[in-house]
């Protein structure tokens, strides 16, 4: 099918309107990824000083959400909007975003970008995350499960994995990525050091209690929640801001849920080289112009799952 329409933004804003929120900034990016990793260390260090079940289901909830903002700040990377210089939001992107969790940014953009060119459309290869729904109640609560026990960490990451090894062990090659990278090889570097300085210290449990716990069980849910909200049931048409919904998340939302403004997702689709921490101001703009109205809006998430778990059991 063909590529789906894009709107000139000259058509509804001013020239200095829409360069306030498509300029990329030298500082705010990295600004963002420092942001990320001082909630990280925060929130393990109230649980180290202060031990007890509350500060860990905390500190997992608040580890997992940045977990996930590291991946929102490598999806802004493959914009090419994480920072001004493009070989610098490479860089930034590979070794502070997607190295920790396991990502690769050159095997995400081509990917991601063609989600873009074909949204919602047969050709577009998130369509298998959209197209379930509605669900019922019980088949989300069980996928909710899957995820807080780790069983969809073991499937997307584990399994690959020993699957591969068996391939080896029988004298088999694996089938090579489309895209060649090493991911594997930036993940143990980043998280080896960091295995080596808490151990350093004493802490070596750290690491897969306060990072592999949170990537393990909130970082699954949280991300199935946004991918849910972003185009699950969605009256998608020709129209470029009917492409993705835009959730207007609580302060506890974006605290648990949708770091740096990933929830204004309908505004992301129709110009998605603005990047992340102009997304508010973007939002505002379309709302003063009487633009929302052409937008898919849930007034939080709580809105959007129930929609998505609409369907009679």
């Amino acid at each position: 099918m063909p590529a789906v329409a894009r709107l000139d933004p000259k058509t509804i804003f001013t020239a200095d309107e829409w360069a306030s929120v498509s300029r990329r900034s030298w500082w705010r990016g990295p600004a963002l990824i420092l942001s990320a990793w001082t909630v990280i260390i925060g929130a393990g260090s109230l649980f180290i000083l202060f031990p007890n079940p509350a500060t860990y289901l905390l500190a997992v909830m608040l580890i997992g959400a940045r977990q996930l903002g590291l991946a929102v700040l490598e999806h802004d990377a493959a914009h090419g909007a994480l920072h001004a210089n493009l070989r610098l939001n490479d860089w930034l992107a590979d070794w502070f975003c997607s190295a920790a969790i396991g990502g690769s940014l050159r095997r995400y953009r081509p990917y991601h970008l063609t989600h873009h060119k074909f949204t919602e459309q047969p050709e577009d290869p998130d369509l298998v995350l959209s197209r379930p729904f509605p669900v019922t109640r019980e088949s989300f609560r069980r996928k909710a499960v899957r995820d807080l026990t780790g069983q969809t960490f073991f499937k997307q990451r584990i399994q690959p994995f020993l699957s591969n090894m068996a391939l080896r062990l029988k004298g088999e090659r694996p089938k090579p990525a489309r895209v060649a990278d090493r991911p594997g090889l930036r993940f143990w570097i980043v998280n080896g050091a960091a295995i080596a300085a808490l151990s350093a210290f004493d802490y070596w449990w750290v690491w897969p209690a306060l990072w592999i716990v949170p990537m393990a069980t909130w970082l699954p849910l949280v991300t199935r929640v946004r991918n849910i909200a972003e185009h699950a049931i969605v009256g998608v048409t020709e129209d470029p801001l009917s492409h993705a919904r835009t959730t207007l998340a609580g302060p506890l939302e974006r605290l648990f849920i949708a770091p740096f403004w990933v929830h204004f997702h309908a505004e992301h689709h129709a110009f998605m080289h603005v990047p992340c921490y102009n997304l508010e101001r973007l939002h505002a703009l379309l709302r003063e112009k009487g633009e929302t109205s052409r937008m898919t809006i849930a007034h939080g998430y709580r809105e959007v799952l129930d929609l998505a778990t609409s369907r009679p059991a």
